[in-house]
C-alpha cells in the first residue's frame, strides 16, 4: 500500500522548522493534500518526520558480506528510520569502475528495504594516483565521490579529478585529515592518550587536511563536501569558505556529537572511531556549529567490523562503529538536554542531506516522497547490541540506557518497518 492517511501526529517540519499537531495524506507514494478518503493510521499524538537521508554507510558488497550486505544493512536501516542510504565505496575491491557501481546497484535494488544510491571511488582503487573515470561512473548512477579515508596525497591528481567533477557537476566527498600526522593515531593527542599510552594525533591533522582541500577547492570551483568534522579547530576554515561562496558542506558523525575521548576508558575499542574521538570541548563545538547552521549534516557512518577485528588490543582493533540503528536515539541525546530542536536535528539529518545531493527527500511538502518515520522520543530503553538486525554488532552505545525509538518507516508509502 502507497497510499494511506497519518492522523493525530506532531509533524516535524525541517523546513518551515516547526512542529505542529496533524495529519499528513500519502497518495501513490507522494505526499499529497490531506485526504480523509484513504486509509487511515492513528498515530497516537507520536512525531512524524521526513525519513533519514543518511551519507556515507558504508556495506561490505563485494568482499566482506560477513559483515554486512545490502539486505541486512537495509533492515537495520528501516529499523533505524534511515529511508535512503549513501554508500561508501571502500570495499573489496573498491567501486571505482562501472562494472563494481552496477553490481552494488542490482545487489541493493534486488535485497535492501530502502533506497539506496551508491558513491563511487575518486580515484582507482582508490590508491591515489590516477582518477575513476568520472563521467561512466556518473552515468551508471554514481551519486558522489570519494575515496573515503584513503586521502589522495598527490595534490596535482586530486586537483584533476576536482576539476573534471567540477565540468560534470559532481560531488565530491573528502575525508579530512592529514595522513601523515595521522598514520597510526588511535587516539586524540592529550592528557588521556598518554596516560593510556595509545598512539594520538593532533586535531590540528583535520585542520591541515581541510585547509588543503578548500584551497583545492577554491582553485576548481568542485562542489566539495566534508564527510565529518570533529575539532573546532577545523571551523574557522569553514567559516572562512562559506563566506567567500565556495561550494562546500560538511558533516559530523554521530559519535563526535554525543561521545568524547573518555568514553575510551579502559582500552573499548567499540570506541575506536576515525577519526578519534575527540574533547568535551571539540563535542560541544560540534554540537553548536550544528546548531548555527555552520556544520550542515549529520551522518551515522555506520562502519561494520566483525568481533575479530574489535576483540584486540586498542592500538590494532579496527575502526569504525555502527550506527544505523542507534543514529536517531543518539541525536534525541541533543533534543533531550535542550541543544538542539527536533526540526534542526532533521534538517541535518533528512532536509540538508537531500539537498545537497540533489534527492526530492527530506520534506514534508507537497509532492515529496512518502519518504517518514513515526517515531516516540520519549521512550526509554536499554540497548543489547545482539538486538540489532546488523550483522555486525559494533556499538559503542551497549548497554547504555537510550531514549526514543522508531515506530514506523515508510518508503514511498510503503510501510518497511514496524515496531
Amino acid at each position: 500500500m502507497t497510499s494511506l492517511r497519518i492522523t493525530n501526529v506532531h509533524l516535524v517540519d525541517p523546513e518551515r522548522q516547526t512542529v505542529e499537531l496533524g495529519n499528513l495524506s500519502i497518495k501513490n507514494g507522494r505526499i499529497a493534500a490531506d485526504d480523509p478518503t484513504l486509509p487511515s493510521r492513528d498515530g497516537q499524538g507520536k512525531y512524524l518526520a521526513p525519513g533519514i537521508v543518511d551519507i556515507g554507510a558504508k556495506v561490505c558488497e563485494p568482499g566482506e558480506r560477513h559483515k554486512e550486505s545490502f539486505r541486512s544493512a537495509g533492515l537495520s536501516a528501516a529499523a533505524g528510520g534511515v529511508t535512503t542510504l549513501i554508500t561508501r565505496p571502500d570495499t573489496e575491491p573498491a567501486i571505482d569502475s562501472p562494472e563494481t557501481l552496477e553490481f552494488a546497484n542490482r545487489r541493493a535494488q534486488a535485497t535492501c528495504a530502502v533506497r539506496s544510491y551508491q558513491m563511487a571511488a575518486l580515484t582507482k582503487g582508490r590508491l591515489g594516483k590516477e582518477m575513476t573515470e568520472i563521467g561512466f561512473l556518473q552515468d551508471a548512477g554514481a551519486i558522489a565521490f570519494s575515496d573515503c579515508d584513503a586521502v589522495v596525497t598527490n595534490t596535482k591528481v586530486l586537483s584533476r579529478a576536482l576539476t573534471y567533477a567540477r565540468q560534470l557537476g559532481a560531488l565530491v566527498i573528502g575525508h579530512p585529515q592529514d595522513p601523515g600526522l595521522s598514520q597510526g593515531a588511535a587516539a586524540t593527542s592529550g592528557k588521556f592518550a598518554t596516560l593510556r599510552a595509545i598512539p594520538a594525533v593532533s586535531p590540528m591533522a583535520e585542520r591541515l587536511g581541510l585547509e588543503r582541500d578548500l584551497a583545492i577547492v577554491e582553485m576548481t570551483g568542485a562542489k566539495y563536501h566534508a564527510d565529518q568534522l570533529s575539532t573546532a579547530l577545523a571551523l574557522p576554515a569553514l567559516e572562512r569558505a562559506k563566506q567567500q561562496g565556495l561550494d562546500v558542506t560538511a558533516g559530523v558523525s554521530i559519535h563526535h556529537l554525543t561521545l568524547n575521548e573518555l568514553d575510551v576508558a579502559d582500552y573499548r575499542s567499540f570506541f575506536k572511531v576515525k577519526p578519534p574521538l575527540r574533547s568535551e570541548e571539540d563535542r560541544l563545538a560540534m554540537v553548536s556549529a550544528l546548531a548555527s547552521g555552520l556544520i550542515d549534516i549529520i551522518s551515522s557512518m555506520h562502519t561494520p567490523q566483525d568481533e575479530e577485528s574489535k576483540r584486540l588490543p586498542y592500538e590494532q582493533a579496527a575502526s569504525g562503529a555502527v550506527a544505523l540503528e542507534t543514529v536517531l536515539p543518539a541525536a534525541l541525546r541533543l533534543y533531550h538536554a535542550e541543544q538542539l530542536s527536533l526540526p534542526q536535528l532533521f534538517r541535518a539529518l533528512s532536509l540538508n542531506p537531500s539537498q545537497r545531493l540533489g534527492l526530492d527527500s527530506g520534506r514534508l511538502s507537497l509532492g515529496a516522497p512518502g519518504d517518514l518515520i513515526l517515531f516516540d522520543p520519549d521512550v526509554p530503553f536499554v540497548l543489547d547490541r545482539f538486538s540489532l538486525r546488523s550483522k555486525s554488532k559494533n556499538t559503542p552505545f551497549d548497554g547504555q540506557r537510550l531514549q526514543g525509538r522508531v515506530l514506523a518507516t515508510f518508503v514511498g508509502g510503503r510501510e518497511v518497518y514496524a515496531r
